[in-house]
């Protein structure tokens, strides 16, 4: 578990997700769109399209986006086809990897999903094979000025939460999926502001590497995440804070 949160908490703090906005609001319309081409444009009756629309909050996507996102995917406008896919597979060192995408073109994606892996010392395994080291969860990161101790215990665990953690100033609540928008919504209503909110592959098997090879595990994780196809990637990597943020540069 410390290895992700070092992992989660440096990936804030770096403010990636701003450096790639036009990015990643088109991955948030991607899995809003399939959200509520599989389970219809109704947000209290479609669990997994308020995710995806919570999390597209958080990425501050204008509202008129997401709204029309919702539209194509329960086929009031035209929109693209795509299908959901997780490859797994393990980096350097053995660590495990697994890639979500979304994609209109499943040749395109595998292809190039592999092509990351290989020429970043990693191997592209079977489905399955490295799932088992993870357990989806709710995660919620808080700065840790932002909220007391007291204050939040109270507060997330009344609503359902499983956890609260500090670690590297970063406070990280964690609940059972079905739980993640009551403690989230019980967290807004108190004023409290986040660094991020999503629904996430948490390792429950965490893998320790030799330094030397921290860098090209980032790289490879950094190539994922670019590309379009590619959702989301999770690690098991158990690395200290300050070997990732030399990797990270």
């Amino acid at each position: 578990m410390a290895g992700h949160s070092h992992w989660a908490n440096i990936k804030h703090k770096k403010a990636r997700m701003d450096a790639k906005r036009g990015k990643v609001w088109g991955k948030c319309a991607k899995a809003i769109m399939v959200a509520a081409k599989n389970g219809g444009g109704d947000p209290a009756a479609n669990l997994t399209l308020r995710y995806a629309i919570e999390e597209a909050k958080a990425a501050n996507m204008p509202r008129d986006t997401i709204e029309r996102a919702v539209k194509k995917g329960s086929g009031e406008l035209g929109g693209e086809s795509f299908e959901e896919i997780r490859y797994e597979g393990y980096g350097p060192g053995g660590v495990a990897i697994i890639a979500d995408c979304l994609t209109d073109n499943r040749t395109r994606t595998v292809g190039e999903v592999r092509a990351a892996f290989s020429k970043h010392a990693g191997n592209l395994g079977e489905s399955g094979c490295v799932g088992y080291m993870f357990d989806k969860k709710g995660e919620i990161s808080i700065e840790e000025q932002n909220a007391t101790e007291d204050q939040l215990m109270e507060l997330a665990l009344e609503a359902g939460a499983e956890d609260v953690q500090l670690e590297d100033g970063v406070w990280t609540v964690l609940s059972a999926p079905e739980d993640f928008l009551g403690v989230k919504e019980a967290i807004d209503g108190a004023g409290i502001e986040t660094s991020s909110a999503e629904v996430t592959m948490i390792p429950n098997t965490m893998s320790a590497v030799d330094e030397d090879k921290i860098s090209t595990i980032v790289k490879l994780i950094d190539v994922l995440e670019d590309n379009d196809d590619v959702q989301k990637v999770y690690t098991n990597m158990d690395a200290s804070a300050e070997a990732l943020e030399r990797a990270m540069g």
